[in-house]
């Protein structure tokens, strides 16, 4: 298993908390950061919150400003004046746009996808997340990145292993030149899926059984009172005590290996969404009604 490395950075500009790789600090031309629930304007969500997804509940002018603040938190930035942002309409899908020109007022709005390719200096590109996971590729050698949403759908899909195709075909990128950093999501602790989602994944891949976990049931009346739900299913049909539940973060990271990465290339976060919602939003655990997170990387000019 790859040693999960992360490192907080906080920012005294804005109190914002931003999580980061350490090996790709160590990259000099790189920005990066994945944000965390803590600052900002936002007051819909409880407390002040660093919303950076345009939503229902809060305002345009809020998210913009949180969306300012959090670039410059991150370096993203030049004499003080932020790079553009490019973020995809998303989907769940495994279609990845290759960005090739910097985004003007004229260029059409947001494409529908969940991947971006880039070589461009001084452009961020941006993954929208609430427990799904955004996984963030650098080309060290060919000073190039990607940045990708790997909910279920897409992790199916392949969009990581994909991704990993469309660098090397766009710009030369190599396996071993690659580091990968997976951001926090929700993890196998709460994630609990359907037994069709076991099926969709033992159609793609082999090792799909390491990736789901039989989960007692801690649900306190049936522990109390047990004998209530002994009748509850049909003979061989399973214990109702047990659920099922999906390691994401495992399923990306197998893909990662699968591309060619080894595992002192990939950096895992492991922080659950779902179980910290103090420090995430957690679309999940705050019943549909909550912010967005942003993972964003660019190659500074």
């Amino acid at each position: 298993m790859t040693t999960s490395v992360k490192r907080t950075k906080a920012s005294p500009q804005n109190k914002l908390q931003i999580v980061q790789a350490a090996d790709f600090r160590k990259v000099p031309w790189l920005v990066h950061g994945f944000s965390t629930r803590p600052g900002g304007r936002t007051t819909c969500y409880g407390g002040r919150t660093l919303n950076l997804g345009f939503t229902q509940e809060d305002t345009r002018e809020n998210v913009e400003q949180n969306r300012k603040q959090f670039l410059l938190g991150v370096g993203a930035s030049t004499s003080g004046k932020v790079w553009p942002l490019v973020v995809n309409r998303q989907v769940h899908s495994d279609v990845i746009h290759v960005l090739r020109e910097e985004p003007g007022d004229s260029k059409p709005g947001p494409l529908a996808g969940d991947g971006i390719v880039t070589n461009l200096p001084g452009v961020t590109i941006a993954i929208l997340t609430a427990d799904c996971l955004p996984v963030l590729l650098v080309d060290r050698k060919n000073r190039a990145v990607g940045a990708f949403h790997a909910g279920w759908r897409g992790t199916v899909k392949r969009i990581v292993e994909k991704g990993v195709g469309i660098m090397r075909r766009e710009f030369g990128t190599r396996p071993q030149d690659l580091l990968a950093a997976i951001g926090p999501g929700i993890q196998k602790c709460s994630y609990e899926v359907g037994a069709e989602l076991k099926t969709e994944f033992q159609s793609q891949f082999s090792y799909a059984p390491e990736l789901f976990h039989e989960v007692q049931d801690s649900d306190p009346v049936r522990q109390k009172y047990p004998l209530l739900f002994l009748n509850a299913r049909a003979p061989g049909h399973g214990d109702l005590c047990l659920k099922l539940h999906l390691d994401l973060s495992e399923a990306n990271r197998r893909q990662l290996l699968a591309a060619g990465l080894r595992e002192r290339q990939i950096t895992v976060v492991g922080e659950c969404t779902a179980c910290n919602t103090k420090k995430f939003f957690s679309h999940r655990a705050d019943h549909g009604r909550t912010g967005r997170m942003m993972a964003v990387i660019g190659v500074t000019p």
